[in-house]
Order: structure tokens, then sequence, then C-alpha cells
């Protein structure tokens, strides 16, 4: 059985499937048709049902619980690993209302924390996010929400952090942030659905127990980005709630959507989220 399969170039996404889609394990009859794309993108498509399994962000999953459902395995949650709001020029005080905001995504987790923090910013311009830094050196805007790789290297470029959000969230809640997780379309088999569970848990588990296999992979996609930059990402984003989402990583979702609901940042979500 071919099922689709999205997931962004980022490496700690082809450092997780990397076993998976080029039968480093037993797939168990399965092959995989992959599709590559940026995650607001990925976002889209699962706002549109386009594909049987895709990485998206917890944000854009609440608009589609109702056909997707999250996997336990292969999901990005941690401490420290939130995204920034940077600038090219020095913020102090509150931030104008005016200033204009490069963010990755309508859907994001990231938007979704900006939203929480500076409610008052509201003057968004959705970009990919490898290029916001660009659009602040370029001062084509104000500030900008950075997300993956780019947090290891704004500074290089002589921009500011003004917050880490994730550390924002953490304060607030006490709980690891909520990134992004891989969701499976509700009318695949039960069967199915957990054997793609499965085999994302055993790809995960690979990857950490031979971390080089991957590098070739890894590289091809991450294009010019340093290795030790690509080890320093996997490292941030790839952890034990990539293996399993356990209690700790599924009250952190909840805590996520339960907050959200209540400030109407989302739908109201009447499905269970888990397969």
């Amino acid at each position: 059985m071919k099922l689709t399969l999205g997931f962004s170039p980022c490496p700690n996404d082809t450092f997780i499937f990397d076993a998976l889609i080029h039968n480093k394990i037993d797939t168990e009859g399965l092959t995989f048709d992959v599709i590559f794309d940026d995650v607001e993108t990925l976002n889209q498509k699962a706002l549109n049902g386009v594909l049987d399994i895709t990485k998206l962000s917890f944000h854009a999953f609440a608009y589609v619980a109702n056909q997707y459902a999250l996997l336990d395995a292969g999901s990005a949650l941690g401490f420290g690993v939130g995204p920034l709001l940077i600038s090219k020029n020095k913020f102090e005080g509150d931030l104008n209302p005016d200033l204009k905001v490069g963010i990755p995504g309508k859907y994001t987790t990231a938007n979704f924390l900006l939203g929480i923090a500076y409610p008052q910013l509201q003057h968004k311009e959705i970009m990919v996010f490898s290029e916001i830094e660009s659009a602040l050196l370029e001062e084509k805007i104000d500030l900008g929400l950075i997300i993956h790789e780019n947090r290891f290297t704004y500074q290089d470029k002589g921009l500011n952090k003004i917050v880490d959000l994730g550390d924002y969230w953490e304060k607030l809640t006490g709980c690891a942030i909520p990134l992004g997780g891989i969701v499976i379309n509700r009318n695949l088999d039960r069967e199915i659905q957990l054997k793609v569970n499965r085999l994302v848990r055993q790809s995960v588990e690979y990857a950490f127990a031979h971390p080089k296999s991957c590098i070739e992979f890894i590289r091809q996609h991450a294009q010019e980005m340093d290795e030790a930059v690509m080890y320093k990402h996997i490292e941030l984003y790839v952890n034990k709630y990539s293996i399993n989402l356990g209690n700790e990583g599924r009250k952190a979702i909840d805590t996520l959507f339960n907050l959200a609901q209540a400030r109407n940042l989302i739908p109201a979500v009447q499905q269970n989220l888990y397969i």
C-alpha cells in the first residue's frame, strides 16, 4: 500500500524519516510517496486534506483535527526550542502596534505564541521562514519571527533578539512547547494508522541508534547549512517526545489547545486529538 507523506526538508524531519523512506527498517508492506514542503505549505495542504500523512504545526492541527489524528511518534516538542522575535534595530519598552512583523505562516505555532505574547502586533506579512532574516536586513519589515535553523544564524548577521517565545511559554505554563507533529488521515483503517505510528517510532529510534547513517540525506536537503548547525538543529527538535509523546507531551499539547480556545485563538476542537 502506498501512502502520501509530507514533511519539511529541515534536518529534524529528514533525520526522523530517513530510515522509513529509505527502507532501513521493515515498512511492513507500506511504501511512501514523499512530498517536501516548508511548514506553512504543509499546513495549507493539511487544511485541504491533500496528504495521507503530514507534518504540520500544532496551531494548524486545531483546524484539521476532525480529519487528521496525531501520531504518538514524530512530534517536535521541548524546552528551549521556541521561536524567536528578532529585529535589526533595538527596541525598548512596549512594541508599537504599527510595527510590521514577518511571520513564517498564519497557522504556525510561532504565530500563535506571538498572538499570546504581543496581541497588539497585527501588522503581519507571511514569508518563507528562510527569507525573514534577509527581509529584516533590507528593512522590508521591522520585526521577524524566526524558527528552525535561523535560531543559530541570526546573531551572525547582526540581528537582535527581542524575546524567546519558547521561554515565554515555559514560564507561562511550565510545559514543553509543542511546535509540530505528524498526523494521519482518519479515513485510513485503524490498523494502518497504528502501523504508521509504529514505523515512524522505529524510524526515529533507528536514527538515534545510527546518527551518521542519514547524514547525506540530511545534507542534501539542508543545502548550504553547516554540519554543526544541522546537528544543533536535530538535537534541539528531536528528543524523547519524538519517540513517544507520553503523558508529558500530551499534557503540553492539551494545555496549548485549552489556552488557545480560552482566548478564542482557535475554534473549539471536539475530536480526540490522538490516534
